[in-house]
């Protein structure tokens, strides 16, 4: 591999296996890729898998298993190929969620647009058509993280926090689009307003995304956005979802 692999124990509660230092698009690749290899072993002393922006974590009991077995089952596995060059795992999910732009409910459209030095107009378009990995899922129950948009998009976060956005609001800043999944302060731009749920705490899969979907915000009007909301509490908000191969 073209960069070292970093296996170690995280406390006693499982091994991160590290692609690289910092976020880039091969290692966030790796990381998916490899945590769906793992799975597909079925190892039994591994509980579960997850991945952050550049990493596996596999939950292992190291009171009951030696960190050494562990790492090595992994280095064999990492030996199988170069992860960093490996292909998504297929039977990820595309979501296509409807998307108000601007207007009241997402009011720092223009705000972004200008920092992006792009008309809102322009601005709408680029994100109503641009699909956005999930990179990973952090900071609240379901919430992703999505990369990346164009390099214009590269647009700081704002000096003051907005006191809060609601759930649902697709915000955006440093190249990536976020659904937020409560109510929240944020120092990220309100680009978009959207219904969809990420985290559905009565359903069967509460966490609806996952590390590798990839997601679409097409723009709807207002009249189709208050309809959305009557007709769909699903939490789908009228997404139409496709399996990936």
């Amino acid at each position: 591999m073209a960069n070292p692999v970093r296996i170690r124990p995280v406390g006693l509660s499982g091994m991160l296996v590290q692609f690289a230092e910092q976020m880039s698009d091969p290692a966030n690749r790796a990381a998916i890729a490899f945590r769906a290899a793992v799975e597909a072993q079925e190892w039994p002393e591994v509980r579960e898998t997850s991945t952050s922006l550049v990493s596996t974590f596999v939950s292992v009991d190291l009171v009951g298993t030696a960190p050494e077995a562990i790492a090595e089952k992994l280095e064999a596995l990492l030996a199988t190929q170069d992860w960093l060059a490996a292909p998504l795992p297929a039977g990820r999910t595309l979501w296509q969620i409807p998307t108000l732009y601007g207007t009241d409910a997402a009011p720092q459209l223009e705000e972004a647009a200008e920092a992006a030095g792009v008309s809102p107009q322009t601005a709408i378009e680029e994100l109503s058509t641009a699909r956005m990995r999930v990179l990973t899922i952090g900071f609240a129950p379901g919430q992703p993280y999505t990369a990346e948009l164009p390099a214009h998009w590269d647009i700081p976060r704002q000096q003051a926090l907005s006191k809060s956005v609601p759930a649902g609001a697709l915000v955006v800043a440093i190249r990536q689009l976020i659904v937020f999944t409560n109510d929240t302060p944020t120092g990220w731009r309100h680009v978009g307003q959207t219904a969809f749920r990420t985290f559905r705490p009565q359903s069967e899969t509460p966490i609806a995304l996952s590390p590798g979907d990839e997601m679409c915000f097409p723009a709807v009007s207002e009249a189709e956005y208050a309809r959305i909301l009557e007709r769909d509490t699903s939490g789908n908000a009228g997404a139409q979802t496709q399996v990936l191969p």
